[in-house]
């Protein structure tokens, strides 16, 4: 069994086309309610919080519900091209609200975006699993979360070429990535087809699991979760919580800290965060190899540690310098080193059945401290000083550091190949 690289890098324009507009909407929308429309820095820390608080609410149910829905695209593409039609045709409208200072109908537009965003995120996920067979999905999912990065790199790219902010009407920007949206779910109506696809999966897993051996199989139904196995999963929640609290604080505001402080203009804000991506993109297959050898844990708490000394460096950067891009080049390398093992580490410690509700309570989690930490920052940043923004990061870093130290579970173990059984089955 082999995975299907062409047809999993298909199925990642979904998830393409979704990282260039997340990648757009942290960038822009906050310079556009802070430096146009005059919001402190608190008010715009709530307001980027919404996405967070609906996909809290709104993404298990839209998953449950494509669950359910049976047609001829499928369960999950028809939830993709509505959410990305809708999303386009509004994403419009932002740099003309800006343009006219109306901040009632940019807000508007806003919020139906999010929720056509929203409609769309847990099926465009759930569709790699629905056509990659089990063994398989953790290569696929290095895959999608390259042709993620890559969508977010051009999304950036496009910034950093069109968008300017001296109040000229800014269309460009948002029409190259409404263009890579509607190009990328073309893409994926052409070239996977959903129903067939998902036949031939569960063909090829019922030959997979024909030939496995059981023998060691813990995956009792009826086996409730230890307490040692608990307690594991308590301190990774807890750990993804703390990590998500420093990262997205950095993310949200750090077009704002950029202008600000370094005294970045337009778009060139976007510099450090490509290098970042790119850095983050051709580590994903090294990181992969790493982790395969030392253990989920050990390249985990690595990163942690190498982003804490990212966040510390770029405290002491007064004004644009060379080394920012090294130091955000780390950054990408250690957040993706965070990334790529901490979910495997969850849905680990559960029950197959159950991988659903873990991964529920995974976003439950990531989520919920990117809905707090956009605003506890926010707060900071305007009643205290911008400067504060990177030891803010480092805390909460350091802490996720300490409660990871107490996970027990959920690592990787190398799978047991019989003599004749093909070694890279087992993705």
């Amino acid at each position: 069994m082999k995975l299907n690289y062409k047809r999993t890098f298909f199925v990642g324009f979904a998830f393409l086309s979704i990282c260039a507009f997340w990648e757009l909407y942290d960038g822009i929308i906050p310079k556009m309610l802070d430096g146009t429309f005059g919001l402190g820095e608190t008010a715009v820390g709530g307001i980027m919080a919404i996405d967070n608080v609906l996909a809290l609410f709104f993404l298990p149910l839209v998953g449950a519900l494509s669950d359910k829905v049976n047609t001829r695209l499928g369960k999950r593409i028809p939830f993709i091209l509505g959410g990305t039609l809708v999303a386009s045709v509004f994403i419009l409208i932002l740099p003309i609200a800006e343009h006219q200072g109306n901040l009632v109908l940019f807000m508007i537009a806003l919020g139906i975006i999010l929720l056509a965003m929203s409609s769309y995120r847990t099926p465009a996920v759930a569709l790699m699993p629905d056509v990659t067979p089990k063994p398989l999905r953790s290569k696929a999912n290095a895959v999608i979360n390259l042709m993620g990065t890559i969508g977010g790199m051009y999304a950036l790219g496009m910034t950093f070429l069109l968008y300017k902010e001296d109040g000229r009407l800014n269309i460009p920007v948002f029409a190259s990535v409404i263009f890579i949206m509607i190009l990328s779910v073309v893409f994926l109506l052409v070239t996977i087809k959903e129903n067939k696809l998902r036949e031939k999966v569960r063909e090829e897993e019922k030959v997979f699991n024909s030939g496995k051996d059981h023998s060691d199989e813990t995956d009792n139904a009826d086996e409730n979760m230890s307490k040692d196995v608990k307690r594991s999963f308590g301190f990774i929640l807890a750990s993804i919580f703390l990590w998500f609290f420093a990262y997205n604080a950095v993310k949200t505001a750090f077009s704002r800290y950029a202008d600000k402080v370094w005294g970045y203009g337009d778009g060139t804000y976007t510099l450090p965060l490509m290098v970042a991506m790119g850095a983050a993109l051709i580590s994903y297959i090294p990181i992969g190899i790493i982790s395969s050898k030392i253990g989920r844990k050990k390249t985990i708490m690595g990163g942690i540690v190498l982003i804490t000394l990212s966040y510390l460096s770029g405290f002491f950067f007064a004004k644009p310098s060379p080394l920012i891009n090294v130091v955000f080049a780390c950054t990408g390398i250690a957040w993706a080193a965070i990334n790529v093992n901490s979910y495997p580490m969850v849905v680990e410690m559960c029950k197959s059945s159950d991988t659903g509700k873990y991964t529920g309570y995974y976003y439950t989690f990531s989520m919920s401290s990117q809905i707090i930490t956009p605003i506890v920052s926010g707060f900071l940043l305007e009643n205290v000083d911008y400067k504060i923004l990177f030891p803010y990061a480092v805390v909460f870093s350091v802490a996720s550091l300490c409660t990871m130290i107490f996970v027990k579970h959920g690592d990787s173990k190398p799978p047991k190949i019989k003599k004749g059984e093909n070694a890279g089955v087992a993705g």
